[in-house]
């Protein structure tokens, strides 16, 4: 039922007295509650009047085991778990796609992605199916630019049949337009970031922030929530957001869409139980974003792929590789010694490039050149990808794993010249896949790269959320999971 231990010397309990006393629950939630008391006994701290709640705190704390909350889905209702028969399903979906000059949608993944829990609501008897999205940032007022209504013929195109519009997402008028809405129809509502109250806060062009009015959040809460019978969640790449359509719908059941649970069930995969050797790739620019990602990862993995710009940091401080105009995160390259540390004492094989191809700008049009990691990057150059000696590293770590979880761009993709690397990643990905591995993309770039190369399919999951996958891989919950009904 608990934790599994770890050797800690009760005696040795990390502890804070004083009027507000809270023990370092990292340490505590490691041991058996008796341990605890004990070791506060040993202490001999006098905790009175605050140890009798703090003694129901810590044993309420260890009664249910504390799930990482993509573990906490298999105790969460699904789309399948809820009758819908006769039912107004309001499902919380993420329409936030790119539109061209023209108002046409230019990549439809995310409503594709939301089609199957649809069709399920429609097949299994649904009265009707309410729709609602936000898409871009209008902050927290209407603005045409932002409207979903150019989403509804890519939609209607979708599902093969007709889709009512309405011209907001709460009120009389489309609470009327839902009511009466029968026979499996579906209805999309206006962006609810229309109103300031679905994000809680706005910003204006000079940044100032304002904050929505509480009485006014709970009446927009109790407005979304007039229009449903059942609530279902498909919105994983806001369920990192605590925002009202995402926590403060108050319907009896609340369950997690077709979407959202393939998304939890794959990272739980990666995450808790992989199939080893596990191999995280990861990109990006700079360390500084991603410390808590790599950290929380050097608990997990067997083998850490540090590509894309951080990698220069790393360099620089490890092996004080000259890097000419290349990144250089400083706040970033205080931690890259301790990450080294951690890494060497968890086991974990960390692979670095060791060769790169470099431009004399940032630019499509640059003149390339190669440098390796011997004689560094000469002053005026700068690092846009690997090289192919660091490629054939990257594929003989791909080959060694049998998990694999992609979160970063070896190099600039964008510009076709500094692209290779990060092909010959997806490509041996790919190859993976095809060989029985599990290969998952953790959203935001490298979803972009492998639809620029147009082998989403071939890859076991691509996700739909940039900063929701991001924040499940540093170990953190997502309200959007947290706020959905157990079984």
């Amino acid at each position: 039922m608990y934790n599994q231990a770890v050797p800690v010397d009760p005696t040795d309990v990390n502890v804070e007295t004083g009027s507000n006393f809270f023990p370092t629950w990292r340490i505590y939630r490691t041991l058996h509650p008796p341990l605890v008391f004990r070791a506060l006994d040993q202490r001999k701290i006098n905790l009175q009047p605050t140890i009798l709640s703090l003694r129901s705190r810590i044993s309420a704390f260890f009664t249910v085991p504390r799930a990482h909350a993509i573990m906490s889905l298999a105790s969460k209702l699904s789309i399948t778990d809820v009758d819908v028969k006769g039912k107004r399903v309001l499902i919380r979906v993420d329409f936030n796609v790119p539109l061209d000059e023209n108002k046409k949608v230019t990549n439809n993944q995310r409503i594709v992605g939301a089609i199957p829990t649809i069709k399920h609501a429609i097949d299994h008897g649904a009265k009707s199916v309410i729709l609602m999205s936000h898409l871009g940032r209008p902050n927290g007022s209407p603005n045409p630019k932002y409207s979903l209504q150019p989403v509804v013929p890519e939609l209607e195109k979708l599902l093969g049949k007709s889709v009512t519009f309405a011209p907001d997402c709460v009120g009389p008028e489309v609470e009327a337009i839902v009511n009466k809405a029968d026979g499996g129809a579906v209805v999309l509502l206006e962006n609810l970031r229309f109103h300031i109250e679905e994000e809680g806060s706005s910003k204006d062009k000079e940044g100032n922030k304002t904050k929505a009015d509480k009485a006014k959040v709970e009446e927009f809460r109790k407005g979304l929530t007039a229009l449903g019978d059942v609530y279902i969640n498909d919105a994983f790449g806001t369920a990192h957001r605590a925002h009202s359509s995402m926590v403060g719908v108050d319907l009896p059941q609340k369950a997690a869409g077709f979407l959202m649970k393939k998304e939890l069930d794959y990272f739980a995969k990666a995450l808790e139980s992989p199939q080893r050797p596990f191999l995280a790739i990861l990109g990006g620019a700079k360390i500084s974003d991603k410390i808590q990602l790599i950290d929380n990862l050097l608990d997990k993995v067997n083998t850490l792929i540090i590509g894309g710009g951080m990698a220069f940091t790393f360099k620089k401080v490890l092996n004080d590789m000259p890097i000419g105009s290349s990144l250089f995160d400083e706040a970033g390259s205080k931690n890259v010694k301790n990450l080294m540390e951690k890494a060497k004492k968890n086991n974990v094989k960390v692979v670095l490039p060791v060769d790169f191809v470099t431009g004399d700008k940032f630019s499509k049009d640059a003149e390339s050149g190669y440098a390796t990691d011997d004689k560094g990057i000469p002053d005026g150059w700068m690092g846009l990808d690997c090289g192919e000696k660091s490629s054939a590293l990257f594929k003989e770590a791909v080959d060694e794993a049998k998990t694999i979880l992609w979160n970063g761009p070896a190099g600039v993709f964008e510009f076709d010249k500094f692209a290779s690397g990060t092909k010959a990643i997806l490509d041996a990905a790919v190859k993976g896949c095809e060989n029985g591995k599990i290969v998952i993309i953790g959203g935001g770039d490298t979803a972009t790269v492998a639809a620029k190369y147009g082998v989403e399919d071939k890859l076991s999951h691509v996700s739909t959320g940039g900063g929701a996958s991001l924040e499940l891989l540093e170990g953190k919950e997502l309200p959007g999971v947290v706020a959905l009904s157990s079984k």
